[in-house]
């Protein structure tokens, strides 16, 4: 059963609503200092890369533009925010990138219950690399911080100010053994206070700072991996 969404009561009288979207994905849960018989990951660099390219969130994600795909300890984003083919052509550009390609339903197990199951599909595609990314959305009310799922009243009396903050985050992740090469994050956000009236303006604000952040992401991550290709070149 899922947790009791909390709502945000503002004065209004017959008000719509606008719920905010799920959660993040823990990528700390990925990073496993040791295997299973308690020896330390190694990594087995294989370069150029392969990559398989997958965006994470919270189980289960839901929001106005996309639903996680399967079950467990996180989903898995297939449609509507998932990594576009601007960004998988970022990342082909990238140095000592062989090509680039994007987990889809057809590999992935229907629950996940660590990242070896993304590994799994990872393999499947042959890929060398899984980066695997997950974005943090907060809208806040007067201070206040509005939990996942959490609903927002429209077209308060009394609405502002409000804001929505995303912050995007990625790890490298070598797909024979688990290792994870490195991390990067980008924030980024903006007043919505004007917007509190309509619920499509208000996603539309969402998507926006959302895209921002994984715009910076990209030019943090690209960085993060030109220093991980040299140090293993």
């Amino acid at each position: 059963m899922r947790p009791l969404i909390a709502v945000i009561v503002l004065l209004c009288s017959g008000c719509a609503t606008y719920v905010t979207p799920g959660g993040a994905a823990n990528l700390d849960q990925i990073d496993r200092v040791h295997v299973a018989d308690g020896s330390p990951q190694q990594p087995a660099p294989q370069l150029p890369a392969s990559f398989a390219v997958s965006r994470l969130q919270a189980s289960p994600y839901k929001s106005y533009s996309a639903e996680g795909f399967g079950a467990g300890r996180f989903s898995v984003i297939v449609a509507g925010e998932a990594p576009t083919p601007e960004q998988l052509q970022l990342i082909a550009k990238w140095p000592s990138v062989d090509n680039v390609g994007v987990l889809n339903s057809a590999w992935l197990p229907a629950k996940f219950d660590s990242i070896d199951d993304l590994r799994g599909a990872a393999a499947k595609m042959q890929a060398d690399v899984l980066l695997v990314y997950t974005v943090d959305t907060t809208f806040k009310l007067h201070g206040q911080t509005v939990p996942p799922e959490g609903s927002i009243a429209l077209g308060a009396k009394e609405a502002g100010p409000a804001t929505v903050s995303a912050t995007a985050s990625a790890a490298f992740v070598d797909v024979r053994t688990g290792y994870v090469y490195g991390r990067a994050e980008a924030p980024a956000s903006a007043d919505v206070s004007d917007l509190l009236h309509a619920r499509e303006a208000l996603d539309a604000k969402r998507i926006e700072v959302e895209h921002d952040a994984l715009a910076q992401l990209m030019v943090k991550a690209a960085k993060t991996w030109a220093d991980i290709a040299q140090q293993f070149q």
